[in-house]
């Protein structure tokens, strides 16, 4: 159901016409799997791109709001990893008839939850391994696989994943994180609008300076070039 001229993140299929393009949060059936609001994926099924994601393991798929996440972007769950620290990386555990407990998780190279940042944006077919961490506002191009963590408003691209550059300096990263845009009232969030889509950077920082109560030197050219 749609509001009049209300954003409403519970809303599965938020582009009228459309059922390829949907907010992930309110798919969601699995405790493990925890999305915010308005973060969107392009297909059908979004739990059928998170994989190896047993329950024995217990571990979080975390995801932030308002990310973006491509057609057949697949999330690897810590269950895709055999022990590697015995003879055999066979997993006789998880078929039937076999007589072999659960190791302990001291046993296997379990490496924690999934932690994808706010305003992310997953290009397609893009991978993401096990325990992985990728900061608010960083982009993963298209076929990138990511082993490791991904510092906020990054770029990274390749297989494995690298950064190539930051999207911003330092200090205009640093208010866009004290800013948390992606926190505020959905009515907050539309007037900004106009900002967060302005690439007049210089222009940027000193707006979210203004709001944020900060005195800050900017140097135009520098920003803008």
């Amino acid at each position: 159901m749609y509001k009049e001229n209300i954003p409403e993140p519970n809303t599965l299929y938020p582009v009228p016409g459309y059922r390829n393009v949907m907010y992930v949060k309110p798919s969601i059936t699995n405790p493990n799997i925890i999305v915010g609001d308005f973060t969107y994926f392009s297909g059908s099924d979004f739990e059928e791109q998170v994989i190896h994601h047993y329950d024995f393991y217990g571990d979080k798929l975390i995801i932030g709001k308002f990310c973006q996440i491509a057609a057949d972007v697949t999330f690897v769950m810590n269950g895709a990893n055999h022990q590697m620290n015995a003879p055999s990386t066979f997993p006789f555990y998880i078929f039937h008839g076999w007589k072999q407990d659960v190791p302990p998780m001291s046993e296997l190279p379990c490496k924690g939850d999934t932690v994808i940042g706010n305003d992310v944006w997953l290009g397609q077919n893009a991978v993401i391994m096990p325990g992985v961490h990728i900061g608010n506002g960083a982009i993963i191009g298209f076929n990138s696989t990511v082993a490791h963590d991904i510092p906020p408003y990054s770029i990274a691209v390749g297989n494995p994943a690298r950064v190539v550059r930051r999207r911003f300096d330092d200090e205009l990263i640093a208010l866009l994180e004290r800013l948390c845009w992606w926190d505020l009232p959905v009515q907050e969030i539309d007037k900004l609008i106009p900002l967060l889509s302005c690439s007049d950077l210089a222009k940027v920082k000193r707006a979210i300076a203004e709001r944020l109560g900060i005195l800050i030197n900017t140097d135009e050219r520098a920003e803008n070039r």
